[in-house]
């Protein structure tokens, strides 16, 4: 069932303030990359403390440490390190993106607000009828928690996924057709946004 709940004033009169948007959906993305590149240079390889050997009169060439590059199980020559992708985004920032997301969401119909969204059981088609009503296939749902029966009703839809107030972000708002939010979460929203 649908509610007459509707966003604050002061979040609805929030232009949509694209430059932000873009700045923190890029800085949210960069933050999830996980590089792997990480080898072991010469000062990181486990050994080569003393000298092999003398300097003088052994007939091999002269060696100073047993991780050289040149050595087998030596370091690598300008070893590729992992880089942090982060980038610093201020509370202020991300919370000005927030809300120009969601008064977008309201301006485009985008965002339905509903009193409660729950499936009987833990089967798609459950979900599927649900949304159905809904007049959509593909939609995000927020609610305050996320029970057993939502989580399995809807993993298997790909274009469908179900989250807490804790794990909305800017990237899957955009993502989604429709955010069907619940008056609770919807509340919780506001405060953390505001």
């Amino acid at each position: 069932m649908q509610s007459n709940i509707q966003l604050s004033e002061a979040i609805l009169a929030q232009p949509f303030n694209e430059p932000l948007v873009h700045q923190v959906v890029v800085a949210y993305q960069a933050g999830t990359r996980a590089p792997t590149a990480d080898k072991k240079n010469r000062a990181a390889v486990s050994g080569g403390g003393r000298k092999p050997w003398r300097q003088k009169g052994t007939g091999r060439a002269r060696a100073g440490t047993s991780s050289s590059p040149i050595w087998r199980g030596g370091g690598v020559t300008f070893a590729s390190k992992t880089k942090d992708y982060s980038q610093k985004v201020n509370r202020k920032m991300y919370r000005g993106a927030m809300r120009s997301i969601f008064a977008e969401l309201v301006r485009q119909q985008r965002l339905l607000v509903v009193d409660e969204f729950s499936v009987k059981t833990l089967k798609t088609r459950d979900m599927l009828a649900k949304l159905k009503e809904f007049d959509t296939d593909e939609a995000l749902i927020i609610t305050t928690e996320v029970d057993q029966n939502l989580y399995y009703a809807s993993r298997n839809l790909p274009k469908v996924a179900v989250v807490d107030v804790a794990q909305i972000n800017p990237v899957i708002l955009l993502r989604f057709a429709k955010v069907i939010i619940t008056a609770a979460a919807l509340k919780r929203v506001e405060e953390l946004i505001k």
